[in-house]
């Protein structure tokens, strides 16, 4: 048997990469794709909890734009991301993986409130955990989630899948002289504004000595190569 690099993971997925090809909502080619990817590495024995964004739905931030309470944007865009998890939750089940969504607020008809010793006893039993609602506050975006949920969880690395192969000094999308790293060190990444996570979640991620590993996770198979500790991708390490 194939043996992970990491046995604790904590996947950030974003709610922009689920639309795929559409210009809203989710994509259920993606969604059913994400979901074999996570069934690979937990077949691998692999422990996955997951924080998943909302921004195919509503972005507090654009909401802002258009004349919406931030606070209220906010809360419409922690309620996108729980709708994206019970989606995500409907496709791995339909695959006979064991999943459980915790929200950050409470809506027990909907799923059950984030318990840590909850969530860690799930994820023990071999469960996939899905966080939704963010942190549950206003101002705090899903990467801050993400970079919480992963130390309170004791996971040994944060997955970030993007739909870029890495991260570059600059936008590959505009300049074809873009270059990647294979490594790069969080202060790096908060100096050069390297667009990783928002500097919040860095900020935790390098307090807490936690890796970030961020990959094109439309590729199918790449998470499974991440886990099997093959090169690919950047990796965000301490100094």
């Amino acid at each position: 048997m194939e043996k992970p690099c990491y046995q604790k993971v904590l996947l950030k997925l974003s709610g922009e990469a689920l639309m795929g090809e559409q210009e809203f909502g989710i994509s259920s080619d993606v969604i059913n794709s994400y979901a074999m990817q996570i069934k690979e590495i937990v077949d691998l024995g692999v422990q996955v909890s997951i924080v998943i964004g909302g921004g195919n739905i509503f972005r507090g931030l654009s909401g802002a734009e258009q004349g919406v309470d931030r606070v209220t944007g906010d809360h419409m865009g922690m309620l996108a991301t729980v709708i994206n998890s019970l989606a995500l939750q409907n496709a791995m089940e339909k695959i006979g993986l064991a999943t459980r969504v915790q929200t950050a607020i409470e809506m027990p008809k909907v799923a059950e409130p984030f318990i840590k010793r909850k969530a860690q006893r799930h994820l023990e039993k071999g469960r996939v955990v899905i966080f939704g609602a963010g942190t549950g506050n206003p101002y705090f975006t899903t990467d801050t989630a993400a970079a919480l949920r992963a130390i309170e969880m004791n996971t040994d690395v944060v997955i970030k899948a993007t739909k870029v192969d890495g991260v570059y000094d600059k936008d590959p999308v505009k300049y074809a002289d873009a270059v990647k790293y294979e490594t790069v060190t969080y202060t790096e990444v908060l100096n050069k504004d390297l667009k990783v996570m928002d500097a919040t979640a860095i900020s935790l991620c390098r307090e807490n000595k936690l890796p970030i590993v961020v990959f094109n996770s439309l590729v199918p198979g790449n998470l499974k190569k991440v886990i099997l500790g093959e090169k690919i991708g950047t990796t965000v390490v301490a100094e």
